[in-house]
């Protein structure tokens, strides 16, 4: 329906972030061209999201642990982190290895580099669960 799940890893987060979104009766944009901030935007009805979408397979002590920051992709990396910020994007979708997936509003992501999910603290945040990451054995 919204792309090959060959390559998941990668395009993964955007395919379930689209896949739960549209579920939930929105509308799904993706930006054209380069967006370093917006994987896509969600059109509720009553108002627009910014969603920046990520993946985890780092599960340690029972909880998965996810990157937020960005160090440059696929590309030579200049040294320059760019942390997680609330004022780039409105919601955080994240799927992990497992499958389980949250939705977090941005203002309630604290702080800017990683989060810790599985817990308490997001827990309010979690909804359906989608296809797991392909792990490579790995875990």
């Amino acid at each position: 329906m919204f792309g090959s799940w060959d390559g998941y890893r990668h395009g993964g987060r955007a395919i379930s972030a689209r896949e739960w979104l549209a579920s939930q009766g929105h509308i799904v944009y993706l930006p054209l061209g380069h967006s370093p901030d917006v994987d896509l935007i969600a059109d509720t009805g009553h108002e627009l999201l910014r969603v920046q979408a990520k993946t985890s397979t780092a599960y340690r002590k029972r909880r998965w642990e996810v990157a937020v920051c960005t160090r440059g992709g696929n590309r030579s990396w200049n040294g320059t982190v760019k942390w997680f910020s609330a004022s780039r994007c409105d919601r955080l979708f994240v799927l992990v290895g497992d499958g389980r997936r949250w939705f977090i509003p941005a203002e309630a992501v604290e702080g800017g580099t990683r989060l810790v999910l599985g817990g308490p603290k997001y827990a309010r945040f979690e909804i359906d669960p989608g296809r797991p990451l392909p792990t490579n054995g790995r875990r």
